[in-house]
C-alpha cells in the first residue's frame, strides 16, 4: 500500500481512481475502462512531475523522511556483496541502529558503515528510529579503525535524525563518542566516501560523514538541528517548521552551494521510494566514481584533503 505525504493528496486521489477503474474492470470483463484509466495515469504522472520538480526546504524533509524510502540495510543488500557483519563496541554494547562490516563492492573491498532505521514497528524499535547511542560510534570508530590497519577504503550510509539523546546514553559519554568518531573520521589514511540517503541530523550525522566526498540524494537533508528542533528553540513553536526548514539551508542544492556536500546523486521521479532499485543503483554508481578519484592518493594526501576540506566548509555560498 502507497503511503502519500501530505502534498501527494491531489495525486493519492488521481491514482486511487485509476486502480478503483482497474478493480471495476477486473470485476466485469464487459466493461472497457483501460482508456480512462490511462488517461488518468498520465494525470497522474504530470502531476507527480509538477509536484516533484520544485519542493519546498520542508517538502524534502518529508521525502527524506518517507517511511518506504530504502534505508541502510537495502542499500547494502543491493550494492555490496560478501557482507560480513561486525558487532559491539568490545566496551558496553552492540548498537542496533549502526550496522557496519566487511563487504566487496563490484570486487573492491570496504567497510561498510551507516545508520538504519528499520521498516516496521518491531524492527524500528529495535533499532532506535536510526539514533545511535555511545556505543554505536565506538563501533563506527572500531571498524574505521580496522579498515585504516587493512588499507580498506571506508563507506558510510546516513540516515539519522540525530544522536540518541537519552538519559543512558549521556551518562555513557554521547558527546565524547560522537567526538572521538568525527577525530576518527579525519586521522584514518584511506578513502573515506558518506552519502547522505535520508536525514543527515547533527553531530549525530557529522560523526560519520566527515569523509573526503560526501554525496546527497537529490531529495536527502544535511543540518546542524531538525527543523522542529530548531522552531521550538527559536520561536517556541515546533509548528514553524517550515520556517526553520526554510532558515536552516539543509537541501542538497544549498550545500552544494555551501560547498558541505561534493555532489547530488538524482532520484527517481517521485523520490526513492517510489523506485528504490534504480536509486540504489545510482547510488553505486556514485560510489565507483569516488572510488576511482580517491584510489591513486596517498594515505598522508587522503588526510590532508580531508582536513582541508573541512576548514574551508562554508566558505563558498556565503552570499547567496
Amino acid at each position: 500500500m502507497t503511503h502519500y505525504l501530505d502534498f501527494e493528496k491531489p495525486l493519492a486521489e488521481i491514482e486511487g481512481k485509476a486502480e478503483e477503474l482497474r478493480a471495476l474492470g477486473r470485476a466485469n470483463k464487459e466493461m472497457d475502462v483501460a482508456d480512462e484509466a490511462k488517461a488518468l495515469d498520465k494525470k497522474a504522472a504530470d502531476m507527480l512531475t509538477d509536484l516533484y520538480k520544485s519542493l519546498t526546504p520542508w517538502r524534502k524533509c518529508q521525502v527524506a523522511r518517507h517511511p518506504d524510502r530504502p534505508h541502510c540495510r537495502d542499500y547494502i543488500n543491493a550494492m555490496f556483496s560478501e557482507y560480513t557483519p561486525l558487532a559491539g563496541d568490545r566496551n558496553f554494547a552492540d548498537d542496533h541502529a549502526v550496522m557496519g562490516g566487511l563487504a566487496r563492492i563490484d570486487g573492491r573491498p570496504v567497510m561498510v558503515i551507516g545508520h538504519e532505521k528499520g521498516n516496521d514497528t518491531k524492527s524500528r524499535i529495535e533499532r532506535n528510529f536510526g539514533m545511535a547511542r555511545p556505543e554505536g560510534y565506538r563501533k563506527a570508530i572500531r571498524l574505521m579503525e580496522m579498515a585504516g590497519k587493512f588499507g580498506l577504503p571506508v563507506i558510510t550510509l546516513v540516515d539519522t535524525p540525530g544522536a540518541y539523546p537519552g538519559k543512558g546514553a549521556e551518562e555513557r559519554g554521547q558527546s565524547e563518542a560522537i567526538a572521538r568518531a568525527t577525530e576518527k573520521c579525519l586521522q584514518i589514511g584511506v578513502p573515506l566516501i558518506s552519502v547522505i540517503i535520508g536525514e543527515g541530523g547533527s553531530g549525530g550525522a557529522v560523526a560519520f560523514a566527515t569523509a573526503n566526498r560526501v554525496a546527497m540524494l537529490e531529495h536527502s537533508v544535511y543540518s546542524v538541528i531538525s527543523p522542529e528542533g530548531c522552531a521550538s528553540i527559536l520561536w517556541k513553536d515546533a509548528e514553524k517548521m517550515r520556517e526553520a526548514a526554510e532558515a536552516l539551508r539543509l537541501t542538497a542544492q544549498d550545500l552544494i552551494q555551501l560547498g558541505v556536500a561534493d555532489r547530488i546523486i538524482p532520484e527517481p521521479k517521485g523520490g526513492a521510494h517510489r523506485d528504490a532499485v534504480t536509486a540504489m543503483k545510482s547510488v553505486k554508481s556514485e560510489i565507483l566514481s569516488m572510488l576511482d578519484e580517491l584510489s591513486d592518493q596517498k594515505p598522508k594526501d587522503l588526510i590532508s584533503d580531508r582536513r582541508r576540506k573541512y576548514l574551508d566548509m562554508g566558505s563558498k555560498g556565503l552570499a547567496a
